[in-house]
């Protein structure tokens, strides 16, 4: 074994390290890139018999497609009215169905070809959305857990991209967060709290454009962070220059949340502290 594995001797203990890390869920290549083995031969024998996590295995839908785009055009259909029965593009239409016969065309009315268009377009916008979610949703899957410090990694990152800070010509060691997205509030909120910041200590202020629903906004947020809506800070109201074309006008429109850590000197340091550690450790990676 030691002869023709090389530097992957220790083939039982690296295949009990694989099949622990399968059996958690990683995919062949985080398994490689965690155990560093790259060669495919040898990961095929490590993972023997483990199927693959469900989020890795590659959905039918497409042999679906493609068993029904097949059978549309024995039927005579066209490249278009298939697009609109299947929503699929006619790029993949076109691989599918190439060595079928072409049905006999026959001449449309402008209105006719107008309308198929609008509808293959339609068809196109709904498969690309869906394409879109399902991306999303195998990302989400990928995350899965994260553990303390994967979270706290991410929240230095995320507080010195949107958090206030000192500047050299003033002296502001304060920790504040301005944000609009609630996600982002929420992250940010989870790391004070694995930081073990008290929640007395955090004092909640609205941001919003004068022509909203400022009443709506507020509740909105205190419900989030979960305060009562007296307990807020004054909003922080900007004024509408008409002149500006505001895209943020309709009702989803919330405004931004400030949230203040009091007494946050020593903590804002050590995230400067922190930062300055991430950029180091950056730095000698790209060396």
């Amino acid at each position: 074994m030691a002869t023709s594995l090389g530097k992957y001797a220790d083939f039982e203990g690296l295949r009990e390290r694989a099949v622990a890390l399968r059996r958690a869920g990683l995919s062949r290549c985080q398994i490689r890139d965690r155990l560093h083995v790259h060669n495919n031969d040898i990961l095929n024998r490590l993972l023997e018999g483990e199927p693959p996590p469900e989020w890795t295995k590659r959905p039918n839908a497409k042999d679906d497609l493609r068993a029904r785009a097949r059978e549309l055009r024995l039927q005579g259909w066209t490249y278009d009215q298939i697009q609109v029965e299947l929503g699929c593009s006619k790029s993949s239409i076109s691989l599918w169905v190439r060595d079928l016969p072409k049905p006999e065309r026959r001449k449309r009315t402008r209105e006719e070809a107008s309308a198929i268009a609008k509808r293959g377009w339609e068809a196109t916008l709904r498969l690309r959305e869906e394409e879109r979610q399902a991306t999303k949703r195998t990302a989400a899957q990928q995350i899965g857990q994260m553990t303390d410090r994967e979270l706290f990694m991410v929240g230095v990152g995320l507080y010195w991209a949107e958090g206030t800070k000192s500047k050299p010509y003033r002296r502001q060691e304060r920790v504040t967060f301005v944000n609009s997205d609630p996600d982002m509030i929420t992250l940010f909120l989870a790391w004070l709290n694995l930081l073990d910041v008290e929640p007395g200590r955090l004092k909640f202020a609205v941001h919003i454009h004068q022509t909203a629903d400022v009443a709506w906004a507020e509740q909105f947020w205190a419900d989030h962070v979960g305060i009562e809506r007296s307990a807020l800070l004054k909003t922080t109201l900007k004024k509408h220059n008409p002149s500006t074309n505001r895209k943020n006008v309709d009702e989803n429109y919330l405004g931004c949340l400030r949230v203040d850590v009091r007494g946050g000197a020593d903590l804002y340091r050590r995230i400067e502290g922190w930062w300055s550690g991430m950029v180091v450790e950056a730095k000698r990676r790209t060396a």
